[in-house]
């Protein structure tokens, strides 16, 4: 070999390596989000993507999203390292951690977010105790807060949701009208979101129509998590930037974000977030049968 193809060889090497030195710079600087409860690349943007821009305006990080189909399919981007960071619900969470060990890194407060178990005021059904034997309504299964919670809230005082009562899932609307004529007992389900709302908007009814027989602790966070291939320090820098900037953030996610986003109006970052705080997540699930975190209630 010639001293010229010597360094022609070299220079190439040298400039192959610049290339794929810069190629993993582009990967590092690019972080890759998803929402588990949205559907589809454009009800990702439509709903996230003030969140988005303010993240990037404030951070030398381009995000961008990774659309996801279902729970499972987060999970299975987690796996393979191909999404970062994943906004979640607490049941999502408990199962998402189980398979993958990913790391919480901020909980979205969400004011008044507990369940609570309705009757209707004249029904005679004073306590939980008096559902033994009826119908209880609940919300689509794995939902946080209007199926395991509920459920946990019963087994609290007692009933055993698997064997006490006769279980009805269903949608809210339909869940509250059946209430109102009676084709159920109770109806357990997120109070605000849910309860409060279409409360609100019946102006057949009257507020007082009603009877919260139970009401559970708030429930934990919904949570932003990393996955196990995030750094550290990509952590602790998302951390503190979301923080730091939290009112701009919390303006980009409820005022100017999707209409689904309004339930976390009120709502505050929270840094101090700890695997123990799902605990009674990982309660309701054991309370309806699920012993199993690795996978998702249904499926």
């Amino acid at each position: 070999m010639n001293g010229k193809t010597l360094v022609t060889g070299t220079l190439c090497t040298v400039t192959a390596l610049a290339l794929s030195a810069g190629s993993v710079q582009a990967q590092q600087d690019t972080l890759t989000m998803t929402v588990t409860d949205v559907s589809g690349l454009e009800e990702l943007r439509r709903d996230w993507a003030p969140f988005k821009e303010e993240l990037e305006a404030n951070t030398d990080y381009t995000v961008e999203f990774a659309p996801v189909t279902s729970r499972t399919a987060a999970v299975e981007l987690l796996r393979s390292e191909r999404v970062d960071l994943v906004l979640t619900g607490p049941a999502e969470y408990v199962v998402m951690r189980h398979l993958t060990d990913a790391e919480p890194i901020l909980g979205f407060s969400r004011p008044d977010y507990f369940s609570g178990v309705i009757t209707m005021a004249d029904s005679g059904i004073t306590s939980v105790e008096d559902l033994e034997g009826r119908k209880v309504a609940v919300g689509d299964v794995g939902s946080t807060s209007s199926h395991l919670a509920p459920l946990q809230v019963l087994a609290d005082y007692g009933i055993d949701p698997q064997e006490d009562i006769e279980l009805v899932h269903t949608k809210a609307r339909v869940a509250f009208e059946s209430l109102l004529r009676g084709d159920v007992a109770a109806w357990g389900t997120n109070y605000m979101d849910d309860y409060m709302r279409l409360r609100e908007r019946a102006d057949e009814v009257s507020p007082g129509a009603f009877r919260v027989i139970a009401r559970g602790p708030d429930l934990p966070n919904d949570v932003l998590v990393a996955g196990d291939h995030v750094s550290d320090e990509v952590v602790e820098e998302m951390q503190t930037v979301i923080v730091d900037n939290s009112d701009a953030l919390v303006r980009a996610i409820v005022d100017e974000g999707g209409e689904e986003n309004q339930k976390y109006e009120g709502m505050r970052f929270i840094r101090n977030i700890d695997d123990s705080d799902y605990e009674y997540v990982r309660k309701a699930y054991r309370s309806i049968g699920q012993e199993d975190f690795g996978r998702f209630p249904g499926e």
